[in-house]
């Protein structure tokens, strides 16, 4: 897709945004919650019964009785009946703006087969018209029966006048019919680009159809950028499936148009979602010149620091390990294009830790996990020592010895719990059980000194913390042949679970002092779930629902019994 330059996007400047609420005259409150109970994420008073707000920030923190004169005279008073509250969520990897427009587009995450997978695609051109692209999908060949990667001539019968470019879940593979390989000149004399791959048929050498990671760019480049508004659109969609998911704040791993986006909601008066912002590393230069440090912005809307990418997934079989694939021994996986030419992503990584950035690097396979921590190791070397809280994303398949260096280097682990229980139904198959026993290692992280940070990587999971926690808990797959938990020892408990979502998320982003737990002086960010998670069975987490939603004091979603 058409990208605008970064340094276009930055020829703004960050204000404090409308919405906010002045602060009430004399001892008069705008909310409270009370009756409640309250897990405030603050170690020296872990629960409380009852919170008030006053002009968007926590006023007091205590028991119903002492918090009732507030209540009696509070211009909105919620009594929460003994329901559980939370300082809000904090998704520390999403992919924000693109869920809005996944929310709307074609749906191909459960089809079973290639007869719905094909049925669904002609539905959509059928809706769409003629001319119009066919994007998304979220498709996932481990759920068709028989489980096999889709073909363009799967779909070309159905979409002669459409081009279709949908996504495997996970963004590092898709499958493109041929009329848009035809726009994107992409034949079987295509050079493979680095870090990526073109399958072609065996025995034509004719493209099927299925393009991972750098060698999609080539058909992403000829896909229409969508209107101003349509991102507007999009971005509101995100915002309100946000509130009903609990999410208050979320770390967005964009490129300068969305920071654009965010900012003209901000400006609308719109934003109710926090937008911690990473931009690609490619536009270190950039963002050096600028002068920028992390974080840069205001309470709705920052920057980050920097995104990048040392390899691809494991389902699309270009995570890059140091042995090959169990189920596929021709491949250890792909090294990302942003790896090349040799030695840039280094480069990269020590300009930006001279310039002051926050750095958040993908990296999934074993081999991609320990080259990117030698990087930060050397960088921190030439360097010296700083309050970096550099992370590693992803971080899925490691060995003993680089989870042990998590620690050491004061590294986070910015980990997607739902993950392991959606990969764990097949995971073992791609690269065995000895490997698989320091996959998704949550605890051993947590445990080797790495600040879990707990995300979705929505849309490719679903956005909910909720979800999340139920799998960092219980561990049980999918397909449910893991009652007891897939790697149980790498449970991680409740209390952990729900800290990774608030008060290490925000810690990540150098907001400890302001966010992520329920305290007087802090933003008043916060939930109201239907069930208490620390005192159900495990395995019933995840039927818990979000009750309300509070930003900046504002109920911004509300379900009633």
């Amino acid at each position: 897709m058409k990208k605008i330059g970064f340094g276009m996007a930055l020829i703004l400047v960050l204000t404090i945004l409308p919405g906010c609420k002045k602060p009430a005259e004399g001892n008069m409150v705008d909310l409270v919650l009370i009756n409640g109970k309250v897990w405030t994420g603050d170690a020296a008073r872990p629960w409380a019964e009852s919170v008030a707000v006053r002009g968007g920030t926590i006023y007091a923190v205590g028991t119903a009785a002492e918090l009732a004169g507030l209540a009696a005279s509070a211009e909105t008073r919620v009594d929460l009946g003994g329901a559980l509250v939370l300082p809000g969520f904090i998704d520390s990897h999403t992919h924000f703006l693109a869920g809005g427009f996944a929310l709307k587009s074609i749906q191909l995450r459960d089809a079973g087969s290639r007869e719905e997978f094909t049925a669904r695609i002609a539905a959509k051109a059928r809706e769409l018209g003629p001319g119009r692209w066919i994007l998304n999908g979220d498709w996932d060949h481990q759920q068709l029966s028989p489980v096999e990667l889709p073909r363009k001539d799967w779909i070309d019968a159905v979409t002669p006048d459409n081009p279709v470019c949908v996504n495997r879940y996970d963004g590092h593979m898709i499958v493109a019919n041929s009329l848009a390989l035809k726009l994107a000149g992409v034949t079987k004399d295509t050079p493979t680009p680095p870090g990526g791959e073109i399958e072609k048929d065996p025995a034509t050498g004719e493209p099927s159809g299925i393009l991972k990671d750098a060698a999609m760019d080539l058909v992403y480049a000829r896909i229409p950028d969508p209107s101003f508004e349509d991102k507007l659109e999009a971005a509101e969609a995100s915002i309100l499936h946000a509130a009903e998911n609990g999410v208050t704040s979320v770390h967005e791993m964009a490129d300068a148009a969305s920071f654009e986006v965010f900012q003209e909601l901000a400006r609308r008066g719109r934003l109710t979602t926090r937008i911690y912002l990473y931009v690609p590393i490619t536009e270190i230069e950039t963002v050096a010149r600028l002068k920028l440090k992390s974080p840069f912005g205001d309470p709705y809307l920052r920057l980050a620091g920097l995104k990048g990418f040392v390899d691809g997934s494991l389902g699309s079989e270009t995570a890059y390990f140091f042995e090959p694939y169990t189920d596929a021994p021709k491949t250890s996986g792909l090294l990302n294009g942003q790896m090349f030419p040799e030695g840039i992503m280094e480069k990269r990584i020590l300009e930006a830790d001279r310039a002051g950035l926050q750095l958040a690097i993908h990296a999934i396979g074993d081999r991609a996990v320990s080259l990117l921590l030698d990087m930060y190791e050397r960088a921190v070397a030439a360097n010296g020592p700083r309050d970096r809280r550099w992370r590693v994303e992803h971080a899925q398949h490691m060995r003993p010895a680089d989870i042990a260096r998590f620690g050491r280097l004061g590294l986070v682990a910015a980990v997607q719990p739902y993950h392991a229980i959606d990969d764990g139904r097949w995971a073992e198959t791609k690269i065995g059980p000895e490997r698989a026993k320091t996959t998704y290692a949550f605890e051993s992280l947590r445990r080797a000194g790495a600040v879990l940070a707990f995300g979705s990587d929505w849309t490719v999971a679903p956005l909910s913390p909720i979800l999340g926690i139920y799998a960092a808990v219980t561990r049980r797959t999918l397909d449910g042949r893991n009652p007891g938990g897939w790697v149980p020892a790498e449970k991680v408990s409740v209390e952990e679970s729900v800290r990774a979502y608030t008060v290490n998320g925000a810690w990540v982003e150098f907001a400890e002092a302001v966010k992520g737990s329920i305290a007087a002086g802090k933003l008043a960010d916060l939930i109201v779930l239907d069930r208490d998670i620390f005192a159900i069975p495990p395995e019933e987490i995840a039927t818990a629902k979000v009750r309300m939603t509070v930003v900046d004091g504002r109920i911004v979603y509300r379900k009633d019994r």
